[in-house]
C-alpha cells in the first residue's frame, strides 16, 4: 500500500484492537437547556417529541459511556482514553440534545469527561503518545492514527464550540481556543499529494463501517462537517480555502466508488459546507437513500454496505435497525428534507415504534460478526450504542423543527 502521506513519524489517534472504534464528539460544558417542542394537538413535531422515552435513552447512553470510559482496554497515555465510533462519539453527539427534554442545564458527568479528554489531547498534541503505533500495531498505524485523531478532535471541539456560541464566560472562550487549535492540527494533517490528496489517512482494522479500506472517505466527510460546523465565519477564512478546495475535490473525485453508508455522511457534510455537493448529485443521493427504505419504514445497515462479508462467516442481519434509520433520518433533515416528507415520516415513525421499552435503546447489528463472537458481552452492544445515539439525534431534530 502506498497511501501517499506527508509524514510518518507522528503521534496517533485511538482505537481498540479488533473493534470498531474511531470517532468522537464530546459535549459542551454548562449551557442553557434547549426548548423542546410542545404538544400542540397532534402535529408531527408533537408526536415525535412526545412518543418516545428520552429519559430511558439517556439512561442507556450514560451507562454505556461510563463503561467505555472506564474500560481498561480504552485507557491510553497521560491518563486519557481512546474514543469509539460506536459508543463514545455517538454518545457525545447526541446526549446534549436530551437536556431540554430532561430539564437539565449541565452536561452529564460522562459528557464532561469526554470533552476534558479531548481538550487534554489537543493541549498535549506534540507530547502525548499515539494510541496505536507502527511498533505495536503494524506498519502505517502511527500516521493513520495521527490523521484520524486530528479530524475527530476538530469535529468534537468545533461542534461543542457551536453549541456554546452564546457563552461569554471564561470556559466558553477556552473551548474556542482549543477548537481553533484542533482545526489547525486537522489541516496540518490533510494530505496534499497522492491519491488521498484532500483527505486524511484513516485507521484500518478491516471493520466496516468505520475502520475499513474505504474509511478515508468517511473521515474526509467528518472533516468537512468539522470545518462547516465551527461558529462564525470560520469556513470563509482565506487561509483555509485551499484546504477546503482539496477536500471538496477529493469527496467528488472518489464519490462513485463509495458505499451508500459513506455517502450518507457526505449528505450530512453538504449541509455544513455549501457547495460541497452539486444540487443534482445531492438530489440523486437522496433518491437513492429513499430507494433503500424497507417495507416497515426503516433502513438496514447491511443494505448500505455493498457486498461486505462478516469476518466470522455468519449472515448479515438485513432487518431494519436503529443505526441506519437514525443516521439516515438525521442526515436527510440536515440536508433540508422536511419532516413532513412521507418517506421520512415513515422512518421517524419506525424509530418511535422500535425503542426497547425496558432498556431505552434501539437495536443495531454489526457488519463484522454476530453477538456470539464478540470478546465480551459488553462489546456485543457496540452497534446498539450507535443505534441509540443516532435515533436520539433524529427524533430530537424532528421534534425541534
Amino acid at each position: 500500500m502506498n497511501p501517499g502521506w506527508r509524514r510518518s513519524g507522528v503521534v496517533a489517534a485511538c482505537l481498540v484492537a479488533g473493534t470498531v472504534t474511531v470517532f468522537l464528539r464530546a459535549e459542551t460544558p454548562v449551557v442553557a437547556a434547549r426548548p423542546r417542542a410542545k404538544n400542540s394537538g397532534g402535529t408531527t413535531a408533537a408526536k415525535v417529541a412526545g412518543s418516545w422515552d428520552a429519559k430511558g435513552a439517556a439512561g442507556y447512553l450514560d451507562q454505556r459511556a461510563g463503561w467505555w470510559i472506564g474500560w481498561q482496554r480504552a485507557a491510553r497515555d497521560h491518563e486519557t482514553f481512546c474514543v469509539s465510533c460506536h459508543t463514545a462519539v455517538p454518545y457525545a453527539i447526541s446526549r446534549a440534545t436530551l437536556r431540554g427534554a430532561l430539564g437539565e442545564i449541565e452536561p452529564s458527568a460522562n459528557e464532561q469527561r469526554i470533552l476534558d479528554n479531548v481538550t487534554k489531547r489537543v493541549k498535549l498534541w506534540k507530547d502525548v503518545a499515539p494510541f496505536y503505533s507502527d511498533k505495536d500495531r503494524g506498519v502505517y498505524k502511527t500516521v493513520e492514527s495521527r490523521g484520524t485523531e486530528s479530524v475527530l478532535n476538530a469535529l468534537i471541539l468545533a461542534t461543542n464550540e457551536a453549541d456554546a456560541a452564546a457563552w461569554h464566560d471564561a470556559q466558553g472562550r477556552e473551548l474556542a481556543v482549543f477548537s481553533r487549535a484542533a482545526l489547525k492540527n486537522m489541516w496540518d494533517e490533510q494530505q496534499t499529494s497522492g491519491d488521498k490528496k484532500g483527505a486524511w489517512l484513516w485507521l484500518r482494522f478491516n471493520n466496516e463501517p468505520w475502520e475499513a479500506d474505504d474509511s478515508d472517505y468517511f473521515g474526509a466527510a467528518l472533516g468537512a462537517i468539522a470545518a462547516g460546523t465551527a461558529p462564525g465565519s470560520y469556513r470563509e477564512l482565506p487561509e483555509i480555502q485551499g484546504n477546503i478546495k482539496m477536500l471538496r475535490e477529493y469527496l467528488n473525485r472518489e464519490y462513485a466508488a463509495q458505499t451508500l453508508e459513506n455517502r450518507i455522511f457526505l449528505l450530512w457534510a453538504s449541509a455544513k459546507l455549501p457547495g460541497l455537493v452539486e444540487a443534482e448529485r445531492q438530489k440523486a443521493l437522496i433518491a437513492e437513500i429513499f430507494s433503500k427504505q424497507q417495507e416497515d419504514g426503516g433502513w438496514s445497515l447491511a443494505s448500505l454496505a455493498g457486498n461486505w462479508k462478516r469476518g466470522d462467516g455468519t449472515a448479515q442481519e438485513i432487518k431494519s435497525d436503529g443505526y441506519a434509520t437514525g443516521l439516515i433520518a438525521f442526515a436527510l433533515m440536515q440536508a433540508g428534507v422536511a419532516r413532513e416528507n412521507a418517506q421520512l415520516k415513515r422512518g421517524l415513525d419506525w424509530l418511535i415504534a422500535n425503542q426497547n421499552a425496558a432498556g431505552g435503546y434501539w437495536a443495531g447489528y454489526s457488519l463484522n460478526k454476530n453477538e456470539e463472537h464478540h470478546i465480551a458481552p459488553e462489546t456485543a452492544l457496540f452497534m446498539r450504542d450507535a443505534a441509540t445515539a443516532y435515533a436520539v439525534l433524529a427524533l430530537e431534530k424532528a421534534g425541534r423543527n
